[in-house]
């Protein structure tokens, strides 16, 4: 099993660190999206889990992480379109797609614009459109980010992020996201921020087609569970997974919850 970093060249140049658990070719392949200003280190909690029966792709997005961070604008369907460029690249003609948070805006994104690589979606912690006031709540915070830096930002992110009791329970988990968040490229940050805002896909719902898992924890106020259920009505015969007690980072508070979701998306997938 393969698990160094490696790198692949996106259609624009723009470069994605990735990691790859790779099983042996005929197991079922899944690939997934990180949150906001995480990186691929969000999702190891739940790919070590899914290892042992699929392969597992882990990357940073662009303007995240170790990728690369060109300028602006950015939009879901240009990260999406990344992530064909890494499928391309670790010769994956399709995959199970799931992202939490902006990756399930991603991951959705890549469900309409590739559904012919599209094995089966998982959304989570995430939503279609964010609302009438998003584009000018998310450009205010992408505006104070680089007024301000992210220092300022903490204390809003970390009770969006955990319960809590999580938080209580496990600081070095709240301590590894802050210092991933805090060691994102500012001008990345905003043009990421402005790209929720603006990211509207309730028109592509209806023809998602693949079978879909949406989940949400049941005290997530980012995404709450009123935007999964627009999500889950939206897409035929998709399946909805709430949460209880948990908030906005799931595949962190819970990883075994969110590995078991996915190992019957996997299932449905392959039937």
């Amino acid at each position: 099993m393969s698990s160094s970093m490696d790198q692949a060249v996106c259609r624009d140049g723009t470069r994605i660190a990735y990691r790859l658990l790779q099983r042996s070719d005929d197991a079922p392949r899944i690939a997934l999206v990180h949150s906001l200003a995480m990186n691929h280190t969000f999702w190891l909690p739940v790919a070590e889990r899914l290892a042992g029966i699929a392969s597992v792709l882990v990357y940073d997005c662009r303007g995240h992480g170790a990728s690369g961070k060109p300028a602006g604008p950015y939009t879901a369907s240009l990260f999406a379109a990344d992530l064909a460029d890494v499928m391309d690249h670790v010769g994956w003609k399709s995959a199970v797609v799931a992202g939490a948070s902006m990756g399930g805006c991603v991951s959705l994104a890549f469900g309409a614009d590739f559904p012919h690589r599209t094995d089966g979606l998982g959304l989570i912690d995430t939503t279609a459109w964010y609302g009438a006031e998003a584009p000018k709540a998310w450009a205010e915070r992408a505006d104070r980010a680089m007024k301000e830096g992210l220092k300022g930002l903490i204390e809003f992110q970390v009770t969006r992020w955990f319960g809590e009791p999580f938080r209580a329970a496990h600081p070095e988990v709240v301590k590894h996201c802050i210092d991933i968040f805090l060691a994102n490229d500012l001008a990345a940050y905003a043009e990421t921020c402005r790209m929720l805002g603006t990211n509207d896909l309730r028109p592509a719902l209806p023809n998602i087609t693949r079978p879909t898992t949406v989940i949400v924890g049941e005290e997530d106020y980012a995404a709450p569970v009123a935007m999964a259920k627009v999500m889950h009505d939206g897409i035929k015969n998709s399946r909805l997974v709430i949460i209880e007690k948990a908030r906005h980072l799931t595949p962190l508070e819970v990883p075994d919850r969110i590995a078991s979701e996915l190992k019957l998306l996997l299932k449905g997938a392959s039937a």
